[in-house]
Protein backbone atom coordinates (compact mmCIF):
# COMPACT_ATOMS: atom_id res chain seq x y z
CA UNK A 1 0.00 0.00 0.00
CA UNK A 2 1.36 3.29 -0.58
CA UNK A 3 2.46 5.53 2.02
CA UNK A 4 1.04 9.30 2.58
CA UNK A 5 2.40 11.34 -0.20
CA UNK A 6 2.89 8.37 -2.05
CA UNK A 7 0.98 6.72 -5.02
CA UNK A 8 0.42 3.56 -6.71
CA UNK A 9 2.99 2.93 -9.82
CA UNK A 10 1.69 0.98 -12.29
CA UNK A 11 3.51 -0.27 -15.29
CA UNK A 12 6.62 -1.60 -16.25
CA UNK A 13 10.70 -0.86 -16.83
CA UNK A 14 12.98 -3.02 -18.74
CA UNK A 15 15.52 -4.40 -16.75
CA UNK A 16 18.17 -1.52 -16.22
CA UNK A 17 15.65 1.06 -16.08
CA UNK A 18 14.19 0.84 -12.51
CA UNK A 19 16.11 4.01 -11.50
CA UNK A 20 13.51 5.75 -13.86
CA UNK A 21 10.28 4.06 -11.63
CA UNK A 22 12.21 5.82 -8.78
CA UNK A 23 12.31 8.99 -9.73
CA UNK A 24 8.70 8.74 -11.03
CA UNK A 25 7.55 7.81 -7.74
CA UNK A 26 9.65 11.30 -6.10
CA UNK A 27 7.52 13.08 -7.94
CA UNK A 28 4.61 12.39 -5.80
CA UNK A 29 6.54 12.27 -2.42
CA UNK A 30 8.42 15.35 -3.14
CA UNK A 31 6.78 17.52 -5.73
CA UNK A 32 3.05 16.75 -4.71
CA UNK A 33 2.18 14.89 -8.40
CA UNK A 34 -1.84 13.89 -8.41
CA UNK A 35 -1.67 11.89 -11.90
CA UNK A 36 0.98 11.45 -14.59
CA UNK A 37 2.58 8.81 -16.99
CA UNK A 38 5.92 9.00 -18.31
CA UNK A 39 6.56 6.07 -21.16
CA UNK A 40 10.68 6.24 -23.25
CA UNK A 41 10.91 4.30 -26.35
CA UNK A 42 14.16 2.87 -27.49
CA UNK A 43 14.99 1.02 -31.08
CA UNK A 44 10.56 1.34 -31.33
CA UNK A 45 10.12 -0.94 -28.06
CA UNK A 46 8.83 0.85 -24.60
CA UNK A 47 11.50 0.30 -21.78
CA UNK A 48 9.35 2.12 -19.64
CA UNK A 49 5.42 2.68 -19.35
CA UNK A 50 4.35 3.96 -16.05
CA UNK A 51 1.07 5.62 -14.77
CA UNK A 52 0.23 6.32 -11.10
CA UNK A 53 -1.89 8.47 -9.04
CA UNK A 54 -5.62 10.35 -9.97
CA UNK A 55 -6.96 11.85 -12.86
CA UNK A 56 -9.65 13.93 -10.80
CA UNK A 57 -8.44 16.89 -8.27
CA UNK A 58 -11.13 14.57 -5.56
CA UNK A 59 -8.64 11.71 -6.28
CA UNK A 60 -11.69 9.54 -6.94
CA UNK A 61 -10.69 8.28 -10.26
CA UNK A 62 -7.22 6.44 -10.76
CA UNK A 63 -4.90 7.50 -13.92
CA UNK A 64 -5.05 4.51 -16.43
CA UNK A 65 -2.56 3.44 -18.97
CA UNK A 66 -5.30 5.48 -21.80
CA UNK A 67 -5.46 8.34 -19.63
CA UNK A 68 -5.83 11.38 -21.86
CA UNK A 69 -4.74 14.88 -20.29
CA UNK A 70 -4.20 18.42 -21.47
CA UNK A 71 -0.54 19.28 -22.36
CA UNK A 72 -1.15 22.47 -23.56
CA UNK A 73 2.06 23.89 -26.01
CA UNK A 74 3.49 20.23 -25.93
CA UNK A 75 0.58 20.25 -28.41
CA UNK A 76 2.92 22.44 -30.39
CA UNK A 77 5.38 19.44 -31.57
CA UNK A 78 1.91 17.38 -33.05
CA UNK A 79 0.91 20.44 -34.79
CA UNK A 80 4.82 21.53 -36.18
CA UNK A 81 4.89 17.63 -37.20
CA UNK A 82 1.80 18.03 -39.62
CA UNK A 83 3.27 20.03 -41.42
CA UNK A 84 6.95 18.39 -41.93
CA UNK A 85 4.62 15.28 -43.00
CA UNK A 86 3.34 18.03 -46.07
CA UNK A 87 7.05 19.03 -46.43
CA UNK A 88 8.20 15.18 -46.77
CA UNK A 89 5.32 14.83 -49.32
CA UNK A 90 6.40 17.83 -51.43
CA UNK A 91 2.99 19.19 -51.00
CA UNK A 92 4.71 22.35 -48.76
CA UNK A 93 7.40 24.06 -49.11
CA UNK A 94 9.03 25.59 -45.78
CA UNK A 95 10.54 28.89 -47.90
CA UNK A 96 7.04 29.64 -50.15
CA UNK A 97 5.05 32.47 -48.41
CA UNK A 98 2.22 31.30 -46.67
CA UNK A 99 0.32 33.38 -48.84
CA UNK A 100 0.59 30.70 -51.69
CA UNK A 101 -1.54 28.18 -49.51
CA UNK A 102 -3.59 30.61 -47.56
CA UNK A 103 -4.33 33.67 -50.33
CA UNK A 104 -6.27 35.70 -47.14
CA UNK A 105 -2.94 36.09 -45.57
CA UNK A 106 -0.96 38.50 -47.62
CA UNK A 107 -2.78 41.32 -45.91
CA UNK A 108 -1.41 44.11 -43.94
CA UNK A 109 1.92 43.24 -45.66
CA UNK A 110 2.40 39.72 -44.61
CA UNK A 111 2.16 38.91 -48.38
CA UNK A 112 5.97 37.80 -48.65
CA UNK A 113 6.10 35.97 -44.88
CA UNK A 114 7.17 32.41 -45.67
CA UNK A 115 5.82 29.09 -44.18
CA UNK A 116 9.51 28.96 -42.60
CA UNK A 117 8.74 31.79 -39.90
CA UNK A 118 5.50 30.47 -38.78
CA UNK A 119 7.28 27.60 -37.60
CA UNK A 120 9.91 29.61 -35.75
CA UNK A 121 7.84 32.61 -34.39
CA UNK A 122 9.42 34.96 -36.30
CA UNK A 123 6.90 36.21 -38.22
CA UNK A 124 5.53 38.71 -35.75
CA UNK A 125 1.31 37.59 -35.72
CA UNK A 126 0.92 36.82 -31.76
CA UNK A 127 -2.29 38.10 -31.79
CA UNK A 128 -5.10 40.48 -33.95
CA UNK A 129 -4.74 44.31 -32.80
CA UNK A 130 -8.51 43.91 -31.15
CA UNK A 131 -9.22 40.36 -29.01
CA UNK A 132 -11.30 37.97 -30.80
CA UNK A 133 -14.49 38.15 -28.62
CA UNK A 134 -15.49 35.41 -25.92
CA UNK A 135 -18.41 33.91 -28.08
CA UNK A 136 -15.77 33.42 -31.51
CA UNK A 137 -12.76 31.73 -29.73
CA UNK A 138 -13.44 28.40 -30.48
CA UNK A 139 -14.64 29.38 -34.22
CA UNK A 140 -11.62 28.12 -36.39
CA UNK A 141 -12.82 30.65 -39.34
CA UNK A 142 -13.48 33.22 -37.62
CA UNK A 143 -10.04 33.64 -35.56
CA UNK A 144 -8.59 32.67 -39.19
CA UNK A 145 -9.94 35.65 -40.71
CA UNK A 146 -8.69 37.75 -37.61
CA UNK A 147 -5.17 36.77 -37.65
CA UNK A 148 -5.06 37.16 -41.75
CA UNK A 149 -5.99 40.71 -41.35
CA UNK A 150 -3.71 41.16 -38.32
CA UNK A 151 -0.67 43.82 -39.25
CA UNK A 152 2.20 41.86 -37.26
CA UNK A 153 3.73 43.17 -34.03
CA UNK A 154 6.93 43.47 -35.45
CA UNK A 155 9.18 43.56 -38.96
CA UNK A 156 8.49 39.67 -39.93
CA UNK A 157 11.94 37.78 -39.65
CA UNK A 158 14.02 40.40 -38.21
CA UNK A 159 13.10 38.57 -34.38
CA UNK A 160 11.94 35.93 -32.88
CA UNK A 161 8.72 36.17 -30.33
CA UNK A 162 6.15 32.73 -29.33
CA UNK A 163 3.89 32.51 -30.95
CA UNK A 164 1.75 31.36 -27.59
CA UNK A 165 -1.91 30.89 -29.25
CA UNK A 166 -1.70 31.81 -32.67
CA UNK A 167 0.95 29.02 -33.93
CA UNK A 168 -1.51 26.59 -33.81
CA UNK A 169 -4.00 28.83 -36.06
CA UNK A 170 -1.25 29.77 -38.52
CA UNK A 171 0.35 26.58 -38.90
CA UNK A 172 -2.87 24.37 -39.07
CA UNK A 173 -4.58 26.69 -41.77
CA UNK A 174 -1.63 26.21 -44.35
CA UNK A 175 -2.33 22.46 -43.47
CA UNK A 176 -5.69 22.79 -43.90
CA UNK A 177 -5.66 24.61 -47.20
CA UNK A 178 -3.34 22.01 -48.87
CA UNK A 179 -4.84 18.55 -47.03
CA UNK A 180 -8.79 19.44 -47.06
CA UNK A 181 -8.43 18.55 -43.14
CA UNK A 182 -8.54 20.54 -40.05
CA UNK A 183 -5.37 20.22 -38.22
CA UNK A 184 -7.16 18.05 -35.42
CA UNK A 185 -8.44 15.39 -38.53
CA UNK A 186 -5.46 15.75 -39.94
CA UNK A 187 -2.93 14.47 -37.03
CA UNK A 188 -5.79 11.67 -36.02
CA UNK A 189 -5.74 10.13 -40.18
CA UNK A 190 -2.03 10.72 -40.52
CA UNK A 191 -0.57 10.34 -37.31
CA UNK A 192 -2.24 9.36 -34.78
CA UNK A 193 -4.63 6.14 -35.61
CA UNK A 194 -1.25 4.72 -38.15
CA UNK A 195 0.62 4.31 -35.37
CA UNK A 196 -1.97 3.49 -32.44
CA UNK A 197 -1.33 6.94 -30.60
CA UNK A 198 -3.91 8.29 -28.27
CA UNK A 199 -3.30 11.87 -29.20
CA UNK A 200 -5.78 14.14 -30.38
CA UNK A 201 -6.55 17.42 -31.02
CA UNK A 202 -10.14 18.30 -30.82
CA UNK A 203 -10.66 15.33 -28.89
CA UNK A 204 -14.13 13.34 -29.68
CA UNK A 205 -16.53 13.74 -27.45
CA UNK A 206 -16.91 9.80 -26.99
CA UNK A 207 -12.72 10.11 -25.86
CA UNK A 208 -14.05 12.78 -22.74
CA UNK A 209 -14.52 10.03 -20.25
CA UNK A 210 -10.96 9.56 -20.08
CA UNK A 211 -9.82 12.85 -19.88
CA UNK A 212 -8.16 13.54 -16.60
CA UNK A 213 -9.25 17.26 -14.73
CA UNK A 214 -6.47 19.95 -14.93
CA UNK A 215 -5.55 20.41 -11.19
CA UNK A 216 -4.80 24.34 -11.15
CA UNK A 217 -3.62 26.54 -14.41
CA UNK A 218 -1.71 29.76 -15.44
CA UNK A 219 -3.74 32.41 -13.55
CA UNK A 220 -3.85 36.08 -13.46
CA UNK A 221 -1.42 36.47 -10.77
CA UNK A 222 1.71 35.34 -12.29
CA UNK A 223 0.72 38.13 -14.97
CA UNK A 224 0.24 40.88 -12.66
CA UNK A 225 2.53 40.09 -10.29
CA UNK A 226 5.12 40.90 -13.46
CA UNK A 227 3.06 43.72 -15.47
CA UNK A 228 1.91 45.43 -12.16
CA UNK A 229 -1.14 47.67 -13.41
CA UNK A 230 -2.46 45.88 -16.54
CA UNK A 231 -6.01 45.13 -15.89
CA UNK A 232 -7.69 41.66 -15.10
CA UNK A 233 -8.32 39.68 -18.72
CA UNK A 234 -9.93 39.44 -20.77
CA UNK A 235 -7.88 42.68 -22.23
CA UNK A 236 -8.59 45.34 -24.48
CA UNK A 237 -6.33 47.80 -26.44
CA UNK A 238 -3.49 45.16 -26.75
CA UNK A 239 -1.61 48.11 -28.73
CA UNK A 240 -0.70 49.52 -25.09
CA UNK A 241 0.19 46.19 -23.55
CA UNK A 242 3.58 44.54 -23.55
CA UNK A 243 4.06 41.83 -26.43
CA UNK A 244 4.17 39.18 -23.57
CA UNK A 245 0.62 40.09 -22.21
CA UNK A 246 -0.45 40.68 -26.28
CA UNK A 247 0.57 36.67 -26.89
CA UNK A 248 -1.29 35.42 -24.68
CA UNK A 249 -4.73 37.29 -25.32
CA UNK A 250 -6.63 34.81 -26.95
CA UNK A 251 -5.72 32.22 -23.60
CA UNK A 252 -7.77 34.48 -21.45
CA UNK A 253 -10.80 35.29 -23.71
CA UNK A 254 -12.69 31.50 -23.21
CA UNK A 255 -15.20 31.62 -20.40
CA UNK A 256 -15.21 27.91 -19.85
CA UNK A 257 -11.97 26.27 -18.19
CA UNK A 258 -9.39 23.46 -19.40
CA UNK A 259 -11.68 21.20 -18.44
CA UNK A 260 -14.96 21.89 -19.99
CA UNK A 261 -16.35 19.90 -22.97
CA UNK A 262 -16.23 22.72 -25.07
CA UNK A 263 -12.42 23.04 -24.70
CA UNK A 264 -11.78 19.42 -25.02
CA UNK A 265 -13.70 19.25 -28.45
CA UNK A 266 -12.11 22.79 -29.64
CA UNK A 267 -9.49 22.87 -32.02
CA UNK A 268 -7.00 24.64 -30.52
CA UNK A 269 -3.56 23.46 -32.10
CA UNK A 270 -1.10 25.31 -30.52
CA UNK A 271 -2.09 24.35 -26.96
CA UNK A 272 -4.97 22.00 -26.29
CA UNK A 273 -4.05 18.11 -27.41
CA UNK A 274 -5.09 15.64 -24.90
CA UNK A 275 -2.60 12.98 -25.07
CA UNK A 276 -1.35 9.91 -22.95
CA UNK A 277 2.25 10.04 -22.15
CA UNK A 278 2.31 6.28 -23.91
CA UNK A 279 0.62 8.49 -27.17
CA UNK A 280 3.16 11.09 -27.43
CA UNK A 281 6.01 8.70 -26.69
CA UNK A 282 5.29 6.55 -30.03
CA UNK A 283 4.73 9.56 -32.34
CA UNK A 284 8.36 10.45 -31.06
CA UNK A 285 9.73 7.26 -31.48
CA UNK A 286 8.52 6.89 -34.76
CA UNK A 287 10.48 10.21 -35.94
CA UNK A 288 13.38 9.04 -33.68
CA UNK A 289 12.87 5.78 -35.42
CA UNK A 290 12.98 7.24 -38.81
CA UNK A 291 9.42 5.62 -39.98
CA UNK A 292 7.58 8.82 -40.17
CA UNK A 293 9.53 11.18 -42.45
CA UNK A 294 12.78 10.90 -44.79
CA UNK A 295 16.19 11.42 -42.58
CA UNK A 296 16.63 15.23 -44.86
CA UNK A 297 12.93 16.20 -43.55
CA UNK A 298 14.19 14.37 -40.13
CA UNK A 299 17.51 17.46 -40.10
CA UNK A 300 15.77 20.45 -41.45
CA UNK A 301 13.18 20.00 -38.50
CA UNK A 302 15.40 20.29 -35.75
CA UNK A 303 17.82 22.82 -37.69
CA UNK A 304 18.58 25.84 -35.40
CA UNK A 305 16.21 29.42 -36.82
CA UNK A 306 17.43 30.85 -33.36
CA UNK A 307 20.78 32.99 -33.26
CA UNK A 308 22.78 32.30 -30.56
CA UNK A 309 21.34 33.99 -27.02
CA UNK A 310 18.82 35.90 -29.03
CA UNK A 311 15.99 37.37 -26.84
CA UNK A 312 12.63 36.30 -27.36
CA UNK A 313 10.28 39.25 -27.41
CA UNK A 314 7.59 37.93 -26.14
CA UNK A 315 7.95 35.36 -23.70
CA UNK A 316 11.20 36.40 -21.74
CA UNK A 317 9.21 38.47 -19.51
CA UNK A 318 7.50 35.62 -18.27
CA UNK A 319 10.17 33.11 -18.29
CA UNK A 320 12.84 33.00 -15.70
CA UNK A 321 16.00 35.05 -15.88
CA UNK A 322 18.61 33.88 -17.69
CA UNK A 323 16.13 31.51 -20.03
CA UNK A 324 17.38 31.77 -23.32
CA UNK A 325 14.77 29.70 -26.22
CA UNK A 326 16.13 28.42 -29.61
CA UNK A 327 13.75 26.99 -31.89
CA UNK A 328 13.94 24.46 -34.68
CA UNK A 329 11.05 24.61 -36.67
CA UNK A 330 8.48 24.57 -34.80
CA UNK A 331 10.32 22.45 -31.97
CA UNK A 332 12.01 23.62 -29.34
CA UNK A 333 16.08 22.48 -29.52
CA UNK A 334 17.98 21.34 -26.56
CA UNK A 335 20.73 23.40 -26.26
CA UNK A 336 20.24 23.48 -21.89
CA UNK A 337 20.80 19.61 -22.29
CA UNK A 338 17.35 19.56 -20.46
CA UNK A 339 16.79 16.76 -22.81
CA UNK A 340 19.68 15.03 -22.03
CA UNK A 341 23.23 14.89 -23.06
CA UNK A 342 22.40 15.31 -26.88
CA UNK A 343 22.11 18.38 -28.16
CA UNK A 344 20.54 16.91 -31.26
CA UNK A 345 17.68 16.31 -29.33
CA UNK A 346 14.12 17.99 -30.39
CA UNK A 347 10.47 18.03 -28.92
CA UNK A 348 8.41 20.68 -27.26
CA UNK A 349 7.28 21.43 -23.70
CA UNK A 350 3.39 22.81 -22.46
CA UNK A 351 2.66 25.02 -19.80
CA UNK A 352 2.29 23.28 -16.66
CA UNK A 353 4.99 20.63 -16.74
CA UNK A 354 4.55 17.86 -20.11
CA UNK A 355 7.16 17.27 -22.10
CA UNK A 356 8.36 14.93 -24.94
CA UNK A 357 10.82 14.91 -27.09
CA UNK A 358 12.91 12.53 -29.69
CA UNK A 359 16.48 11.64 -29.44
CA UNK A 360 17.26 9.94 -33.07
CA UNK A 361 20.57 9.65 -32.51
CA UNK A 362 19.67 7.47 -28.98
CA UNK A 363 17.04 5.82 -31.29
CA UNK A 364 15.16 7.15 -28.17
CA UNK A 365 11.70 9.04 -27.22
CA UNK A 366 10.63 10.57 -24.39
CA UNK A 367 6.86 11.69 -22.69
CA UNK A 368 5.61 12.93 -19.63
CA UNK A 369 2.09 13.79 -19.06
CA UNK A 370 0.46 15.33 -15.61
CA UNK A 371 -2.55 17.02 -14.53
CA UNK A 372 -0.86 18.64 -11.40
CA UNK A 373 -0.05 22.24 -13.39
CA UNK A 374 3.81 23.11 -12.18
CA UNK A 375 5.20 26.43 -11.80
CA UNK A 376 7.33 26.14 -15.14
CA UNK A 377 7.01 28.49 -18.19
CA UNK A 378 7.14 24.93 -20.22
CA UNK A 379 7.98 21.31 -19.22
CA UNK A 380 11.48 21.08 -20.51
CA UNK A 381 11.99 23.08 -17.50
CA UNK A 382 10.00 21.50 -14.62
CA UNK A 383 12.06 19.62 -12.11
CA UNK A 384 9.59 16.53 -12.23
CA UNK A 385 10.77 15.61 -16.09
CA UNK A 386 14.81 17.00 -15.09
CA UNK A 387 14.38 14.28 -12.39
CA UNK A 388 12.97 11.74 -14.98
CA UNK A 389 15.50 12.31 -17.80
CA UNK A 390 18.79 11.93 -15.80
CA UNK A 391 17.19 9.00 -14.53
CA UNK A 392 16.39 7.76 -18.06
CA UNK A 393 19.94 8.53 -19.54
CA UNK A 394 21.53 6.70 -16.62
CA UNK A 395 19.96 3.64 -17.44
CA UNK A 396 20.57 4.28 -20.97
CA UNK A 397 24.19 4.61 -20.49
CA UNK A 398 24.32 1.54 -18.46
CA UNK A 399 22.15 -1.05 -20.54
CA UNK A 400 24.51 0.10 -22.83
CA UNK A 401 27.91 -0.60 -21.54
CA UNK A 402 28.96 2.41 -22.18
CA UNK A 403 28.06 6.76 -22.57
CA UNK A 404 25.02 7.08 -24.70
CA UNK A 405 25.75 8.57 -28.13
CA UNK A 406 25.29 12.38 -28.10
Amino acid sequence: MAEAGEAAVSGHCAPGFEGVREAFARNFRVHGEVGAAVTVTVDGEAVVDLWGGHADAGRTRAWEHDTLVNVYSTSKGMTALCAHLLVDRGELELDAPVARYWPEFAQAGKQDIPVRWLLSHRAGVIAPREPVAARHVYDWDHVCAALAAAPPWWEPGTAQGYHAVTFGYLVGEVVRRISGQSLGAFLRSEIAEPLGARVFIGTPAEEHARCAEMVGQLDEARIAERFPGIPKPPFHALSDHPLAVVMLALTYIPTGDVNSAAYRSAEIPAGNAHASAHGLATVYGALAGGTLVRPATLEAMREAQSLPNEPDLAIDALAPPGTERRWGLGFMLNHRSQAGPNPRAFGHGGAGGSYAFADPENGMSYAYAMNKYGTGATGDADPRNLGLIAATYEALERTRGGAAPG
